[in-house]
């Protein structure tokens, strides 16, 4: 399951980010209201979840906004504003669940499941598969040739992102703002190694099967089951 934080904090958002990762979501962070209507109308979310006070775009007007373009991502106010009308204007314009800060990181759980189970069949996120690497987002469980997969949080994450974006080259600064964080230097080598504990479960595990992940030297990193082509 896929999820975007819209928080100008930076050191609580990344630390929701962190604890929601460790729960096997895939979560992208947006410090602002434009960055966040940029990301929420350009990819693909299973929730929204959004702080009030944002600067450029408030929450609210972020949420009339996408409404108004018929964005039906669910959406999750994460705010200090306690006052009932906040509540109601929340919920009112398009939010699906309101959130007072300081909150229980257990409770912010227990809404999502919430919200997710809430979601109609036809906003159920499919299945991604690539030959016989299969992810199902509603169990979280990743397997090859029906083989179940032990990944962690950050493996898991990796697969996801490239089994969303199968034949693309995805470079490690696009790697390490998805799966890490924007703080993390893509020359640091994290992950180079995290490449590597991927392959190692997914490919090389399977000496039977075809190689799905491939380094392109000089450009990044490719999900794909196409042969390579000879020069």
């Amino acid at each position: 399951m896929r999820l975007l934080i819209v928080e100008d904090e930076q050191k609580l958002a990344l630390s929701i980010k962190k604890a929601l990762e460790a729960e096997r979501y895939a979560v992208d962070v947006a410090f602002d209201g434009e960055e966040g209507y940029e990301k929420a109308t350009v990819e693909s979310y299973d929730v929204l979840i959004l702080d009030v006070g944002l600067p450029k775009i408030n929450g609210f007007e972020l949420t009339e906004k996408l409404r108004q373009e018929e964005v039906k991502t669910p959406i999750i106010f994460l705010t200090a504003r306690d006052l009932s009308r906040d509540k109601v204007k929340g919920l009112d314009i398009g939010g699906d669940d309101y959130l007072v800060k300081p909150f229980d990181f257990e409770e912010l759980l227990a809404r999502l499941r919430a919200l997710l189970r809430r979601g109609s069949p036809s906003q159920a996120q499919p299945v991604l598969q690539l030959d016989t690497l299969v992810l199902d987002p509603a169990t979280q469980r990743v397997t090859r040739t029906g083989k179940i997969l032990n990944l962690t949080p950050k493996e898991y994450a990796l697969v996801e992102l490239f089994l969303r974006h199968p034949h693309q080259v995805l470079t490690k600064t696009q790697l390490i703002e998805h799966v890490w964080d924007s703080q993390i230097d893509p020359l640091s080598g994290v992950a180079d190694v995290y490449i590597g504990y991927v392959r190692a479960k997914i490919d090389k595990a399977f000496p039977g099967q075809k190689q799905l992940l491939k380094t392109l030297k000089g450009r990044g990193y490719t999900l794909t089951d196409e042969l390579e082509k000879k020069p």
